[in-house]
């Protein structure tokens, strides 16, 4: 039984939400959240798969409760959606720089929303692998016109660097392997381990960092280590 928290200010959406989920086998307990504080201390106590965060709350927003949520250490990490009421690309950006694996409109269908609940539990990343390389591209190209790699790229492997920069591609794991020939159980290892050494919480945010600190390019291809490296 998967374990959910659902995360709204607005009782009825949340109460809406709780209902929808409770009627689907093998979802369940659900347990609830009002603002971002309780938010952090529901998931201490009940340890949930999968979190349904609200963005704008009183007391703690929502990107800051899904920070210290993920700071908790939980064991398995939670996944963390963010609700929202309109697609806005700097809100969806920040919500994937903080660690989320993506994110749901609050208007969607009932069955839409269950199909994307069962989806997050069994995937690391919601949304679909383009937009979310469109959305940092985009969103670096604006801030950003240039950036430089950061230090914290020198704890990497040159193929745990490389793995990042497929990840980037929108690349699922098997295709990686196909691209580096190697197993795919080779590629998770490279990119568990890449992640645990920059504290990345999801692929999303993975996504993030590989643009971010130039491992990828905007608008260009990932650089390749020399094979024989790391």
């Amino acid at each position: 039984m998967a374990r959910i928290l659902v995360v709204d200010d607005q009782h009825l959406i949340r109460s809406g939400i709780v209902t929808l989920l409770r009627t689907v086998e093998g979802l369940g307990p659900v347990a609830e959240a009002s603002d971002g504080e309780e938010a952090v201390a529901a998931a201490r106590e009940h340890r949930p798969e999968l979190v349904l965060m609200d963005i704008k709350m009183p007391r703690l927003s929502g990107l800051a409760a899904t920070e210290r949520i993920l700071a908790l250490g939980l064991d398995p990490t939670p996944r963390i959606v963010v609700l929202t009421t309109f697609d806005d690309d700097e809100f969806v950006y920040a919500a994937l720089r903080a660690g989320c694996s993506g994110f749901l409109l609050k208007d969607m269908p009932p069955a839409q929303l269950l199909s994307a609940v069962t989806a997050t539990l069994s995937a690391d990343l919601l949304v679909a692998p383009a937009r979310v390389r469109q959305l940092v591209e985009r969103h670096t190209a604006h801030h950003q016109q240039s950036r430089t790699r950061t230090d914290s790229t020198g704890m990497l492997t040159s193929r745990e660097v490389e793995v990042l920069g497929f990840v980037a591609e929108g690349l699922a794991n098997e295709e990686i392997a196909e691209h580096m020939c190697v197993s795919e159980s080779t590629v998770k290892t490279h990119l568990h381990r890449a992640m645990t050494k920059l504290n990345l919480r999801s692929r999303a945010q993975a996504v993030v960092f590989a643009y971010e600190s130039g491992i990828v390019k905007v608008g260009g291809r990932p650089e390749r280590p020399n094979p024989l490296g790391g």
